[in-house]
């Protein structure tokens, strides 16, 4: 299940650029599912673990990733840690519903990120409510954002 924290959370990692840049392993590039990721989010092909084909860029290391590709591969690498994923758009949203569905999973956020028109389950930890759809996520974030 998804839980959200709302809101200035402490032990949350903000940049994750920076964090990403230095706990990052090459075999989180070359996994299939972080192969998805990349190719949906960033429309870009991973050719090897040190190098990716971005249609914009060209050929780019994985350090040069968006941050919402970043975010989404510590969420998935590095489960010690609570990440502000605010630094994902939207696009990120079924990424991260679909890797809460393998755990449970927390994120921190300082936006309402839209999860889309389809019902899901996310607890808001600053209250304990869950919320069902994107209706009771914006109306439970209010009193935190």
């Amino acid at each position: 299940m998804l839980n959200v924290y709302f809101g200035d959370m402490p032990d949350a990692i903000y940049n994750t650029a920076l964090y990403f840049r230095n706990v990052y392993q090459d075999a989180w590039i070359t996994d299939s599912m972080s192969r998805e990721i990349i190719l949906d989010v960033d429309k870009s092909t991973v050719v090897s673990a040190n190098l990716i084909e971005s249609p914009v860029l060209g050929p780019i290391s994985p350090v040069m990733l968006s941050g919402g590709v970043k975010t989404l591969l510590l969420i998935k690498h590095d489960k010690k840690q609570v990440f502000n994923a605010s630094t994902c758009g939207d696009n990120c949203a079924k990424w991260i519903l679909q890797l809460a569905e393998k755990r449970k999973l927390v994120i921190n956020l300082h936006h309402v990120m839209d999860f889309g028109p389809d019902d899901f389950k996310i607890k808001v930890l600053n209250s304990g409510v869950i919320a069902h759809n994107m209706s009771e996520l914006i109306r439970e974030s209010i009193p935190y954002l």
